[in-house]
């Protein structure tokens, strides 16, 4: 009978640990760069105009072609997908986070659902598993259909871009 307590002890340990081993939810971040990469900034911007929207831009420059793919770009505890803009020397990737401040507050309310169908929805805030620095972010990347990341670290903060109001009539 000690035998069997024994036995039934370490079989609940081991299924115990295996379990812990297997619930993580933080992502593995590589220890290589997958590309080479150029100048990564920030930059806030803010349109000139009343609602007409701010946020904050973060460009990531790839130096060469290669067929790794970046996606989604967490930085500042928020995450945003990347757009391609190929110039002639470089790849630069885009994330736009867009924020509360200069957006329009028009809400429609109507006892007709299809007048409130212009309304935004309620943004879902996504919990990240990365703990960053304000200077650093973390690029997802496809290498063929798996999902690597890769932290970027002094990521620079430029000057704010406050795009001029509209002509006066």
């Amino acid at each position: 009978m000690n035998l069997i307590k024994q036995i039934l002890s370490i079989t609940l340990t081991l299924i115990l640990l295996l379990s812990f081993t297997n619930c993580s939810t933080a992502q593995k971040l590589q220890k290589e760069a997958p590309v080479q990469f150029g100048e990564v900034y920030c930059e806030n911007w803010s349109a000139g105009v009343q609602g007409g929207g701010s946020g904050l831009n973060i460009f990531i420059t790839v130096k060469e072609e290669t067929n790794i793919i970046l996606d989604s770009v967490y930085f500042r505890g928020k995450s945003a997908k990347l757009q391609l803009n190929i110039t002639s020397d470089n790849y630069d990737y885009i994330g736009n986070f867009k924020t509360d401040i200069n957006q329009s507050k028009d809400i429609i309310l109507s006892s007709d659902r299809n007048e409130e169908y212009v309304n935004n929805m309620p943004k879902h805030i996504t919990e990240m598993s990365f703990e960053l620095k304000d200077n650093e972010c973390v690029v997802s990347y496809f290498k063929g259909t798996e999902v690597f990341y890769y932290k970027i670290s002094k990521v620079i903060q430029r000057e704010p871009l406050h795009y001029p109001s509209s002509p006066r009539n």
